[in-house]
């Protein structure tokens, strides 16, 4: 079973058919793709308009799924676009298992809260025969963790330097990293319609990637793939759970920021003055 599926990567990476609602997100593949072989959904978080007008900046902030393949031409290419600063929300032993390649000198920091939690083979089947696995990761099973995952990327983003970049990842680049990427997408004043858009991507982004981990995971369980497929797909409805959860507990996104990620009005303001024009 360990050669067919490896459970670890269930949780941040599964992958079906893309909704309509993420197609216009795609049009911009050539342009948000980063061209690697030794990664999948390796992507710039920029170029989105904001609310008041602005765009966020392109070749600032990236994300993506594992980075432990990446070959010596990818090297090269984020050595060009100067990612220094890169933040993993793996978990302790997720990561020993498949170290990030870093380029020389960079600044790697490991944030896996909630990550070495992550359910073993046969726990997974049981949630997903339960249903409602994604909604427990993304809600207020989740809740507890999100400050803690996801401080350190906005306190290093407050203090990237104005040449260089930074990367975030998990394993698959959907689940964790897709949060990542609403938080930091919703401090620019991107519309919420074009972060759900960002996020569902991923399901095309990941797409061909996925297809033996579903049919590895279906003949563990012994549940049909389709069932597999609509347990575990990206739907808009996630990120607004998602979101949800943090308003239940904390009043509003910005008491989050403000009490959990160190980001007050000002580092708000700071943020979108960095990353927007």
């Amino acid at each position: 079973m360990k050669n067919i599926i490896n459970f670890k990567q269930i949780a941040c990476a599964v992958i079906i058919s893309i909704p309509f609602s993420a197609q216009a997100q795609l049009a911009d593949s050539t342009q948000r793709l980063v061209p690697v072989k030794g990664a999948v959904n390796f992507r710039d978080a920029g170029g989105y308009k904001t609310t008041d007008g602005k765009t966020v900046k392109w070749n600032k902030v990236f994300r993506s799924a594992a980075i432990d393949k990446l070959t010596a031409e990818d090297m090269e290419v984020i050595s060009a676009k100067k990612m220094y600063t890169v933040v993993d929300f793996r978990g302790t032993k997720e990561a020993a298992a498949a170290p990030d390649k870093l380029l020389p000198g960079a600044q790697y920091t490991l944030c896996p809260a909630g990550s070495d939690n992550l359910p073993d083979a046969a726990q997974m089947i049981t949630l997903i025969k339960q249903g409602g696995f994604l909604e427990k990761m993304y809600g207020k099973e989740g809740v507890q963790y999100f400050g803690d995952r996801y401080k350190p990327m906005f306190q290093q983003l407050l203090n990237l330097n104005d040449t260089a970049a930074l990367l975030f990842h998990c394993t698959g680049g959907r689940d964790r990293t897709g949060m990542a990427n609403a938080l930091f997408l919703y401090a620019m004043g991107v519309p919420q319609a074009t972060i759900e858009a960002d996020f569902v991507a991923s399901n095309a982004y990941l797409g061909k990637s996925m297809s033996q981990m579903l049919s590895g995971l279906a003949k563990a369980s012994g549940l049909p793939q389709e069932k597999i497929e609509a347990e575990m797909q990206l739907r808009p409805e996630l990120i607004r759970l998602f979101f949800g959860s943090i308003k239940e507990k904390y009043g509003s996104i910005e008491n989050f920021f403000d009490k959990e990620l160190g980001i007050d009005k000002k580092g708000m303001a700071r943020l979108r003055r960095m990353y927007t024009e």
